[in-house]
């Protein structure tokens, strides 16, 4: 053996010391050559200041998750856990390499309505040897995994009401855990504007404060509505707001099959507002 075949490639090494800061334990080589695939290092292993942003976002959110997904595999050894409008898939080939990977078991599917990023997402899949991680093309209001089931669901960032899109999915699969990082709210809001006056209605009366009001309580109706599913719903920060404006995380976990007074706050709450926004529909597909 030569004494250069068993040291490592320069690129190799580079990107190991940048990674060194904000990688779990220390990035292996495969965890690199995933990441240059991804485009997230460059050829030589650097990390610009835009990739190290997304990257630590990404990782931090990985941690976050990985507590109920450790419990989820430990539960069931066939766990599937849905990622859906998976975009690029940097979180689900993140969660696959540091989680659903080394487990050994579970699955993990992606699921996203371009056809052309699900093709070259389940293309670097095959080519990294992730057989457990597989990708869907399709609208998530029409995408039924076979079974029906899907034990974790998440969604990263999906637009308006795609994210109410991911909460029917994860109530149709009976997901355990629900996961969401919503973004652009804005179907309230637009309600709000039109709606007859209401005994609040001086705190949107503004149009700026409806965008952000629309937007504020577009996730707390998300998280009642999950709550009146007999879900535990925590909401917290999932990065700074240095790092994106969009950094709020409803992450749930189910407990029960519904609950009665999480359902009488809702109710309230919409009549309240005087608005109903298209989400409650799976309270009447429910009652």
């Amino acid at each position: 053996m030569s004494k250069h075949s068993s040291r490592e490639r320069p690129d190799v090494i580079a990107a190991q010391k940048v990674l060194a800061e904000v990688w779990p334990g220390g990035a292996r080589k495969s965890s690199v050559e995933l990441l240059k695939a991804l485009h997230v290092l460059t050829r030589d292993g650097g990390l610009n200041l835009d990739s190290r942003r997304k990257l630590k976002q990404v990782l931090h959110l990985v941690q976050l998750l990985r507590p109920s997904l450790d419990a989820l595999l430990a539960e069931r050894p066939d766990a599937i856990l849905a990622d859906l409008g998976t975009g690029k898939s940097y979180l689900g080939f993140l969660l696959y390499d540091l989680v659903v990977g080394p487990a050994g078991h579970g699955s993990l599917v992606g699921v996203d309505v371009r056809a052309e990023l699900v093709e070259r997402a389940q293309a670097l899949a095959q080519k990294c040897g992730f057989d457990r991680l597989s990708f869907v093309a399709g609208e998530i209001v029409n995408i039924a995994l076979p079974g029906g089931r899907a034990d974790m669901v998440t969604a990263l960032h999906a637009c308006d009401t795609a994210t109410d899109d991911a909460i029917r999915f994860a109530l149709r699969h009976q997901a355990k855990v629900v996961a969401l990082i919503p973004c652009c709210q804005a179907e309230v809001a637009s309600l709000l504007e039109g709606a007859k006056p209401a005994p609040i209605d001086q705190l949107w009366r503004h149009p700026m404060h409806r965008r952000e009001f629309g937007a504020h309580a577009t996730n707390v109706l998300r998280g009642l509505v999950l709550e009146a599913h007999g879900y535990k719903v925590r909401v917290t920060e999932f990065t700074g707001l240095e790092h994106s404006l969009k950094n709020e995380l409803i992450l749930a976990t189910r407990h029960q099959q519904a609950n009665p007074l999480a359902r009488r706050k809702l109710d309230q709450l919409v009549e309240q507002l005087g608005v109903r926004p298209g989400l409650l529909d799976v309270l009447d597909a429910a009652a």
